[in-house]
């Protein structure tokens, strides 16, 4: 039997929420909501009275819905949710200069007043008063398997995990200039590579410190502003001159041999590097004047005047899980499926004329967490905002199945997966015509995470399908053997 409550807010905005028997969402952290395969009955009614309305989801037959709780938030669309120094604690006149999501979904936001997280509720700041922050000046974060935070900052570079801080600059390690730029982790080893100011770039490797400069290497410049790392373990570096204003271009290094490609000799359309990515089939896309693409052999440049593309000034790149390609900018929030354009207006409170989207980065429910330049992260989802909450709801945790790498592969690969509780597993591969043809685990396990080696040696090139089954929940994903 249904029951309707109606909420009436300040604002004369009437929603008016049908309840029926069982309400299907799941949870992003106790503290996103989503319509998707958990049970809700009528005898778990949260009270509503008192409370401020942050969300409300509808699932695809459009009759049944879900109210977050929470204080007032920002939100400027339907799709969006805006946070800045007025809702958040982000501070005061801060210049965002990078964000990510790390493996239990909180979200890190690196500025130039402190390193700022963000668990879904709660706002934590750290700065050399309250960390072992070396410098409030945050340039880079990157995240490795082990859910390490790699911290580059005016002072050198910090290491985070969770508890300790270490701390590495030029006195007590091989870090050739104090100001770090970038960071990036090589997948297949650990290695970090780091970028700085003047000294060239790092590599890391735990233990050994190598510094490559113009000096001993291929690099043009030693200001190392951006690096990216394909599925082969090439480095793409983005490098200037100290004082910024001389250009590099791009440089790929192999771990011998490096090649610059610059405006004169590719079909890179400016010498200044803004962002660069790799996906997961190898191609590289550089953010420069225009968007353009490397797929080793060919370039292909996209901009206003050839593509939906609004803006050709380009300042970050994300892949989301159906690898479309996610571009920010001056332009605001562009995705493009390959084929298609799809340019989606950034809400009213951030200015398209002199605040970028400088970083993009995908949490677990398919929300794209946005940074500006000048203080603001925004939330999208282009189907309806998975909002925060600050009250806590009994929910089950997730299971993760995560996109093996590498992908394609010959003839090996990693599938990893993370289960929230003990339960029965069982991980299976089937071909293109939903056959079985292996099962790689079938048993038992306890919470955790897990990496499992599949050998497609016996197997022909093709595309497949690997499952994941906990209880009664499948996730399944494709892969592609390509002998």
């Amino acid at each position: 039997m249904g029951k309707t409550y109606t909420i009436i807010l300040i604002l004369l905005i009437t929603f008016t929420i049908i309840s029926q028997d069982r309400r299907h969402f799941n949870r992003q952290n106790i503290n996103q909501i989503l319509i998707e395969d958990y049970h809700f009955s009528d005898d778990k009614n949260v009270d509503l009275s008192g409370k401020f309305i942050q969300s409300i989801a509808i699932d695809t037959n459009n009759d049944k819905s879900i109210i977050a709780l929470s204080e007032l938030t920002k939100i400027d669309s339907p799709n969006w949710i805006v946070y800045d120094n007025s809702n958040s604690s982000i501070p005061d006149y801060a210049r965002i200069n990078f964000l990510v999501i790390d493996s239990i979904s909180n979200i890190w936001v690196a500025t130039d007043k402190g390193l700022i997280r963000f668990d879904g509720s709660n706002w934590f700041i750290y700065n050399t008063s309250n960390s072992g922050l070396p410098s409030n000046l945050v340039n880079s974060i990157a995240i490795d398997e082990y859910n390490n935070k790699w911290i580059g900052t005016g002072s050198g570079l910090a290491k985070f995990d969770g508890t300790n801080w270490t701390v590495y600059n030029t006195s007590n390690s091989g870090l050739p200039y104090r100001f770090v730029t970038s960071i990036a982790i090589d997948s297949s080893n650990g290695e970090k590579w780091i970028g700085t100011l003047s000294g060239g770039l790092a590599n890391f490797d735990g233990t050994n410190w190598t510094v490559y400069n113009k000096s001993n290497s291929g690099l043009p410049y030693n200001f190392v502003a951006s690096i990216a790392i394909d599925r082969s373990g090439n480095k793409w570096i983005g490098t200037f001159t100290s004082d910024g204003f001389t250009a590099g271009g791009l440089t790929k290094f192999d771990g011998t041999n490096w090649t610059r490609y610059t405006k004169s000799n590719s079909g890179l359309t400016s010498d200044y590097i803004q962002t660069i990515n790799a996906d997961v089939n190898g191609n590289i896309w550089v953010g420069c004047f225009g968007l353009v693409k490397f797929n080793g052999y060919e370039w292909t440049v996209y901009n206003t005047s050839n593509s939906s593309l609004p803006d050709n000034r380009v300042w970050s790149i994300g892949f989301d899980n159906n690898e479309d390609k996610w571009v920010g900018g001056y332009g605001g929030l562009t995705k493009f499926d390959g084929t298609n354009w799809t340019v989606y207006q950034r809400p009213s409170s951030i200015d398209q004329q002199s605040n970028p989207f400088n970083s993009i980065a995908f949490d677990k429910k398919g929300n794209k967490w946005i940074s500006t330049v000048f203080g603001q992260v925004a939330v999208f989802n282009e189907d309806s905002v998975v909002a925060a909450v600050n009250n806590s709801i009994n929910l089950p945790s997730d299971f993760l199945l995560y996109q093996n790498y590498p992908n394609p592969f010959n003839p090996t690969t990693i599938i990893k997966y993370i289960i929230p509780k003990t339960s029965h597993v069982k991980l299976i591969i089937h071909n293109a015509l939903g056959e079985e043809i292996t099962t790689l685990i079938n048993k038992f396990q306890n919470i955790g995470s897990y990496k499992i080696n599949f050998d497609g040696s016996n197997y022909s090139s093709g595309v497949y399908f690997y499952s994941l089954i906990i209880d009664k929940n499948i996730i399944t994903k494709k892969f592609i053997l390509l002998k």
